[in-house]
């Protein structure tokens, strides 16, 4: 009997050949596992994504939740609060144009890789990919230079799943807790000193006299930094691992790097991160001769609808000249993410200074963790050689 347990280390280390089941078979699955339906067509999903009125994200969109998100943030609201909130973080994050982070960004990637100068080998996530997302953060937010490795680590924490238990650990809910503290300090102190960054835009962002409510900026910024950091960290893992699985599109980026671009998208459609994230049904609704009640929980699979056949021919296969449209790398409908534009640059620079001073980089084989989590897949470590 077919299973699909998100929980599984199995499915954490390569979920695709269950993708291409649940696609072929059980297009919309019951998952007596999880007690959860899972989508895993391009086009069902989609149409999830549109319909937030039966797709409900207020309950939380983490497969295992954490406390008191919900209703609060960006990916835990419905429309028209959706809306309102949207409408004020998005005013806050395009107060500065963007290009203000590229030489920040190109500076802290220059200093992390001078420092690896003269190794031969080294793991691309402890000694790249999250210092140079921690250090993103901290430009951006304009955090205090102490506890930096303690944040990285909460972060990473709040994102993961106790296999085992199937939920939320005590230590996954203490670094929640933890962060919400440390943001909330951030908060009063930026309230007294407001500055140009964007956690004191979130405070200052004012539309037709509405503000973010206190406990919305605080969970913002606490999302933000755990996304910031981890999620964006997590995917430039997968990037650079991508490429170095595929040695011909690390040349054709060396030789040409206006390619990058096509390579980031082509990683996000391929073998991205962001593999799951959760709804909650509010009306009926029968999709393939199942019909999920109110109150049921689905799972939309982005990672199996962005190799789906039907959208994307050949695509079990990494194309560089593929230019995907309509993958689900950042998501879609009214949730698409929208830090895409931020995440789209800071991936360019890594991967221009990254090939620049390593053009032969490649991966060591070695059997690799993988991050135990229900939403988001990525090595806990990658070693690679310059």
């Amino acid at each position: 009997m077919f299973r699909f347990d998100p929980y599984s280390p199995e499915i954490d280390a390569d979920p695709f050949p269950a993708y291409a089941t649940l696609r072929a078979e059980y297009p919309c699955f019951w998952s007596e596992d999880i007690e959860m339906w899972v989508l895993s067509r391009h086009k069902d999903i989609v149409m999830a994504l549109n319909d937030w009125e039966t797709f409900s994200s207020a309950k939380g969109n983490l497969v295992s939740e954490l406390p008191g998100r919900q209703g609060s943030t960006l990916g835990t609201t419905d429309p028209p609060r959706h809306d309102r909130l949207r409408a004020l973080i998005q005013k806050a994050v395009t107060k500065r144009a963007l290009t203000h982070i590229i030489e920040p960004a190109r500076a802290t990637m220059r200093k992390h890789l001078d420092a690896l100068k003269g190794r031969d080998q080294f793991d691309y996530v402890s000694e790249l990919s999250s210092r140079y997302t921690v250090d993103l953060i901290v430009y951006l937010f304009d955090l205090p230079d102490k506890n930096l490795q303690t944040v990285r680590d909460k972060a990473v924490l709040m994102v993961q799943t106790d296999p085992k238990t199937k939920q939320k650990g005590p230590q996954h809910i203490e670094a929640f807790e933890w962060m919400q503290a440390y943001a909330a300090d951030l908060v009063e102190a930026r309230k007294e000193n407001p500055g140009e960054d964007l956690l004191s835009q979130f405070i200052l962002s004012e539309i037709d006299g509405e503000k973010l409510t206190d406990k919305e900026i605080l969970l913002t910024v606490t999302t933000l930094i755990m996304a910031g950091i981890e999620s964006l960290s997590g995917f430039l893992t997968m990037l650079v691992k991508n490429i170095t699985d595929h040695p011909d599109v690390r040349d054709a980026l060396v030789a040409d790097p206006s390619l990058i671009p096509d390579a980031i998208e082509e990683s996000l459609r391929y073998n991205t991160s962001a593999q799951r994230f959760r709804r909650c049904i509010n009306k009926e609704i029968t999709l393939h001769g199942q019909t999920m009640k109110p109150g049921d929980f689905v799972i939309l699979a982005y990672g199996s609808a962005n190799r789906d056949e039907e959208v994307f021919p050949n695509a079990d296969v990494y194309d560089l000249s593929r230019k995907p449209k309509g993958h689900l790398g950042f998501g879609g409908g009214v949730h698409a993410c929208l830090g895409t534009s931020i995440a789209r640059l800071a991936c360019k620079v890594l991967l221009e200074e990254l090939l620049l001073a390593f053009p032969n980089i490649s991966k060591v084989d070695q059997e690799l963790r993988w991050m135990s989590s229900t939403n988001f897949r990525s090595p806990l470590e990658l070693q690679v050689k310059i």
